[in-house]
This record gives C-alpha cells, sequence and structure tokens, in this order.
C-alpha cells in the first residue's frame, strides 16, 4: 500500500520582530485515496466517515467535498489543465476521537503514468477558514528530490503575520516500494514579506507502515495531538502578546470565494 504512517516533529521560528522558537512531536497519516476503502475495513483503528479512535471525514477538507476526496481533488486538477486519474495521496492529521485541526494539508497529485505532477497545499485557519493552493511541479525537478514552489498568500492565518506576504515550501516527497519503510519525509512553509523570511516552519518525518499496532502506538506517545496543537498555538500566541509583537486583526480580510488558487508553473522561489 501506498498509505503510511509518519512519526516526527514540527519546528516553528519566527525571525522578526523577535526571535521565537516552538519545537514539538507529531504524527501524520499519508492516505492514498484509492485505499481508502481498504484502510476502513482493514483496520480496527480508522474508519472513513465513522467516529473511531482515528478517522478521515471528507468534509474536513475542501470545499466539503460532498463528491469525495479523490472526485473533488480530480476537478481541481482537470480545471487547471492537468491531468486527473493519477494516484491522489493526502499527508494529513486525522480526527483523533472526534476532533481534528489541520494546518497545512498535502495532497501529492500524481500523473496517470506515475510521476509527481502537482502539490495541492491546504491551509486552514483557527478562524474556522481553509484555502489551498494548487503548484504545478517542475518536470525537470528530481523525482525524489526537494522540490521548491511558493506562492503569494490568499488567506488571512496569523494575527501576528500581514497579508502582504507569500509562501516558499520545500517539499521532500514520500518514497515508495520495498525501500520505504523508514525513509523521511519533509515539509517546510517558509512566510516572507519585503524583507525575507518572518516565519519558518518545518515538518521532519519517519515512515511507518499503517498497522493497528502502529496507530495505538502512535495515540499513547501523542495522547490527544490534535488538540495539543490548537493548545499550542493558542500559548504560543499568548506568549508573543506578552513579548510585545503587535496584532494585525484590524482589517482581516474573509477568505478568498473560490476554494482554490492555482499558481502558474513559471512562479519559482
Amino acid at each position: 500500500m501506498y498509505s503510511a504512517l509518519y512519526v516526527g516533529h514540527v519546528m516553528h521560528q519566527r525571525l522578526r520582530p523577535l526571535k521565537h522558537r516552538l519545537q514539538y512531536r507529531v504524527f501524520s497519516l499519508l492516505l492514498d485515496m484509492d485505499e481508502l476503502p481498504a484502510l476502513h475495513a482493514r483496520l480496527r483503528w480508522f474508519s472513513v466517515g465513522r467516529f473511531n479512535l482515528f478517522s478521515l471525514y471528507p468534509s474536513d477538507y475542501g470545499d466539503g467535498c460532498a463528491e469525495g476526496l479523490r472526485a473533488y481533488v480530480d476537478g481541481q486538477l482537470a480545471a487547471a489543465g492537468l491531468q486527473s486519474g493519477g494516484g491522489i495521496r493526502l499527508l494529513t492529521m486525522p480526527r483523533i476521537l472526534g476532533y481534528a485541526f489541520n494546518p497545512l494539508s498535502v495532497y501529492f497529485c500524481h500523473h496517470p503514468q506515475g510521476p509527481l505532477q502537482a502539490m495541492l497545499y491546504e491551509v486552514s485557519n483557527t478562524f474556522g477558514e481553509r484555502h489551498s493552493y494548487l503548484i504545478p511541479v517542475d518536470p525537470a525537478a528530481p523525482g525524489q528530490g526537494l522540490f521548491m514552489q511558493r506562492c503569494d498568500k490568499r488567506m488571512f492565518v496569523s494575527p501576528f503575520l500581514d497579508m502582504q506576504m507569500h509562501y516558499r515550501f520545500r517539499i521532500k516527497p514520500p518514497q515508495y516500494g520495498d525501500a520505504a519503510v523508514g525513509s523521511r519525509l519533509g515539509v517546510g512553509v517558509d512566510a516572507h514579506d519585503t524583507e525575507g523570511a518572518q516565519l519558518v516552519a518545518q515538518l521532519d518525518a519517519v515512515r511507518r507502515p499503517l498497522t493497528d499496532g502502529a496507530l495505538l502506538r502512535a495515540f499513547v506517545s501523542h495522547p490527544l495531538l490534535t488538540l495539543k496543537v490548537v493548545g499550542a498555538i493558542h500559548w504560543e500566541a499568548l506568549k508573543l502578546l506578552l513579548r510585545g509583537v503587535g496584532l494585525h486583526l484590524k482589517h482581516r480580510p474573509a477568505a478568498p470565494t473560490e476554494a482554490v488558487s492555482v499558481i502558474p508553473r513559471r512562479a519559482k522561489p
């Protein structure tokens, strides 16, 4: 199976106007859209669209995905002039005991012939809004190398960051096959303004088989992970406020009306 469990840590580092660093342990699931029915049937502790210790609800993603995650992403690829029908693998934190919050979920979108053709970055904020950025992969980039992409910021995320910024993504995609177990995955996001990088975030994780035993171990070693992520966000925000970092709430714009912003391939870091 392409689906897997990834265990690692997330690092956030603010560079300006005050230096501030946060790091915590996390786990994520890499879920192949075509394998969801088999995972639902095979795993005792994971369900699709149903309450469980771990669960995936399509309504937590995109525009609500009434037609299903696979159809939703295929539709976005087709609307962007890309090939649909290839492998789609979603890196995300599942619901844990019915609760989930994903600051960033990443869809690895493959061409029907196999190569990675695009990344779909789905960003959520604590105001209940989400917006995605669909960025084609440079066909000259190495298949298992480090992919560098960028896009302008379209949705308000943090009250400590201005809207006039752009994101720079650094992606080490998942590996598959016999050599995949124990391999590393990386997702980096830098928020830049006119003066350079203001915030740097990085996920580094190791691939493990997606089994009931692995899920139970992840739950015990990372109890109530999604609640801890939200709690950490608000706790760090309080510390920044106490240190005098200003807020950008006065003119908070509404989220874009469209679910996805398509970024031309020519946009490079």
